[in-house]
């Protein structure tokens, strides 16, 4: 039982390394500390179903992991309504778009990925 807890709450965690933008890292660790949340409040609580809890927990830190990931520079990628990011303009050399954050200089490219750093 412990043993797939475990397991439940490290997957999400280790995907955090095949993530190609802050929401969905932001969606994994939300996810993975919300199933270790949701275990231990589960296991002490109600009628003691960690499993449930931990389930419930992981959708739960997903979801809000997601927004909180998607609020960072660099985000979810390009979003045309956002105030901090520029127009998207073409990098010949790379065939992609990129653009700027205004907050803090940096540019990433159109799917969230970063570009270059911004100053500091």
């Amino acid at each position: 039982m412990i043993r797939k807890l475990v397991l439940l709450a490290a997957a999400p965690l280790a995907l955090t390394a095949c993530a190609t933008n802050q929401g969905v890292q932001g969606a994994a660790v939300g996810a993975g500390v919300g199933a270790v949340a949701g275990a231990v409040i589960g296991n002490n609580v109600g009628s003691g179903d960690a499993q449930t809890g931990a389930l419930i927990g992981a959708g739960l830190g997903a979801a809000a992991g997601a927004v909180v990931g998607c609020q960072r520079p660099g985000g979810c990628g390009h979003n045309p309504n956002n105030a901090n990011h520029s127009q998207l303009y073409w990098d010949q050399y790379n065939q992609r778009y990129w653009y700027e954050d205004y907050r803090d200089g940096s540019t990433w490219w159109q799917n969230g990925e970063p570009r270059t750093r911004g100053r500091r």
